[in-house]
């Protein structure tokens, strides 16, 4: 089984198309193949156990044998749904090209899901929003920040429509998130020939400079073409505030720790981060 495959999860919501054009270009230009990746959720409350209880003991052996074949049914229409889903994503990822496509359906939590396939995973693209929440403009998916907190690869999660991006920035705090954050930019080929903002943000100067520095040497020396910004204030609206004003397409960041027992809070930095953005986001562990 190849173990660098690009995962992107499919759910039918109006961000699908957009994860499909990431994902394509993210496995063109790695040379990776794609693996395009559909879970059919447990419903939260089956038919046969609610109804039968409501109706009591008397009823007949008939009726629940309807409804148990009402529950089959159902989930024989999910399965296919799912699988259209899949084959509309495939072909919109083979018209951009990609030449290794597999298709994966199973039933199941996502972020479970997802953990026992990490070791195949070399990047995750998923939307921000799934088909419960699509409709709103802000605020994250009900399993987006779960998956976060459970795959320790590179996540990119979408949240516009595709670009190739012509700029990046990279949040840089100097920590073990940011640190492999700069590894990836300086060694990927999703990197080359683009553009880097390093920016800090931060209120002691002189140790500011010295991470921004070290930092930018590293990128300089990939051959990063590289603009450094030390900036000031609340790290989420500085961040944003600077992606918009220098029109930068994807900003790749460190992600949640599991050590800290305060990155658990809801409010965290990435959270807000995501919450934030209007441009896709990278995310490194």
């Amino acid at each position: 089984m190849n173990h660098n495959y690009v995962f992107a999860c499919i759910d039918g919501s109006h961000f699908t198309e957009s994860v499909c054009d990431y994902a394509a270009w993210i496995a063109n230009t790695l040379d990776a193949p794609l693996k395009l990746f559909h879970t059919i959720g447990q419903p939260q409350r089956a038919a046969v156990s609610d109804l039968s209880g409501a109706i009591g003991l008397g009823a007949s052996e008939e009726l629940l044998n309807e409804l148990t074949e009402v529950e089959q049914h159902r989930s024989q229409l999910l399965v296919k749904k799912g699988n259209l889903m899949l084959q509309a994503a495939k072909q919109r990822v083979e018209a951009a090209d990609v030449k290794e496509i597999e298709l994966r359906q199973q039933k199941g939590s996502l972020s479970e899901s997802l953990v026992d396939l990490e070791e195949h995973m070399r990047v995750l693209i998923i939307g921000i929003r799934g088909t419960r929440h699509e409709r709103q403009q802000q605020g994250l998916g009900t399993q987006l920040e779960t998956v976060i907190r459970a795959i320790h690869q590179p996540i990119l999660v979408v949240n516009n429509d595709f670009k190739p991006p012509q700029k990046v920035m990279l949040a840089y705090d100097g920590g073990k998130g940011s640190k492999k954050a700069l590894e990836i930019v300086t060694a990927s080929p999703l990197s080359q020939h683009v553009p880097c903002h390093l920016v800090h943000v931060g209120d002691k100067a002189n140790r500011s400079e010295h991470i921004l520095d070290e930092a930018a040497q590293q990128l300089r020396t990939a051959g990063v073409d590289t603009t450094v910004a030390q900036l000031t204030g609340k790290a989420e609206d500085a961040l944003v505030t600077y992606q918009l004003e220098h029109d930068i397409d994807l900003t790749v960041m460190g992600a949640f720790s599991h050590t800290r027992v305060r990155d658990f809070i809801l409010g965290s930095f990435t959270a807000k981060m995501l919450e934030r953005t209007q441009r896709p986001l990278f995310l490194l562990r």
